[in-house]
């Protein structure tokens, strides 16, 4: 690594005072991703703004049919909740995939969405679920939030707080895994909600990404028969050498049957 200031936040106030007091600082949660980024020296940050002491930042919670899930909850808590377990089961298989027990124990829901990495887990549930992001300063719908590889629609400074996710009437999870690193190479998040299907795709793209033609089917008819047809376009696909974009793009239907029979 290389020299950078670190400080360890007493409250929100106190960690938005520390970010914006620095050059070019980074709030940190859980670290899973950081970490390893700062250890390569991918990203050379002046200060880093330690969350793990906001106690009020964890916790999860119903309000008005929603789930809501603060910032700082773990993937394990969210894994093993029974309110999670019995409002929207998917959602807490879907945590239970994440990494391995380490990541699960010390990753973080909000610094999973902030971050936004291409393969990672979490949005393809805040998009199918059509969920809400609360920061500091605002809610932003799901649709809003994701805009591209590593790219998200909060502004310098901002800081997730929750996720509120509405209960669906149906909802299924399934991901294809790296066998190292157990990241998707491909999930698929389907749900039914009161406004209709909703079909998320995360692991294959730059970003997670809805499958319109998939929605349009299963709103006629919810079954793993609905999608099992349609062929996904390769084009603009990931590619590397776990899997080729054509691959991708036949795993999303594979995915989408298995998430929709489970």
């Amino acid at each position: 690594m290389y020299d950078f200031e670190y400080h360890r936040a007493a409250s929100v106030d106190d960690a938005k005072s520390k970010f914006g007091g620095a050059d070019d600082a980074r709030y940190m949660a859980g670290g899973m991703t950081l970490l390893p980024v700062l250890k390569q020296r991918l990203d050379q940050p002046s200060d880093l703004v330690d969350l793990g002491d906001l106690d009020d930042l964890r916790g999860i919670s119903e309000d008005g049919g929603n789930v809501v899930i603060k910032a700082m909850t773990v993937h394990h808590a969210v894994n093993t909740s029974d309110l999670v377990r019995s409002k929207i089961p998917a959602l807490a298989h879907l945590a239970g995939t994440i990494g391995d027990p380490m990541v699960r124990n010390r990753g973080t829901i909000g610094g999973s969405l902030a971050n936004n990495d291409p393969a990672a887990s979490y949005p393809s549930a805040v998009v199918a679920l059509n969920a809400a992001i609360h920061t500091d300063q605002r809610t932003i719908a799901a649709d809003d939030f994701f805009e591209g590889m590593f790219t998200t629609a909060l502004d310098e400074g901002e800081l997730i707080t929750g996720v509120s996710f509405p209960v669906p009437e149906a909802a299924g999870y399934m991901h294809f895994p790296n066998p190292a690193s157990r990241y998707p190479i491909v999930g698929v998040f389907v749900a039914k909600t009161a406004d209709g299907a909703r079909v998320a795709v995360t692991g294959a793209g730059a970003c997670v990404y809805r499958v319109p033609e998939m929605e349009e089917a299963l709103n006629a008819n919810w079954s793993p028969d609905a999608v099992a047809g349609i062929k996904v376009s390769a084009d603009d696909l990931n590619e590397d050498i776990h899997a080729s974009a054509e691959y991708r793009a036949h795993l999303v239907t594979v995915m989408a049957k298995r998430a929709l029979a489970a």
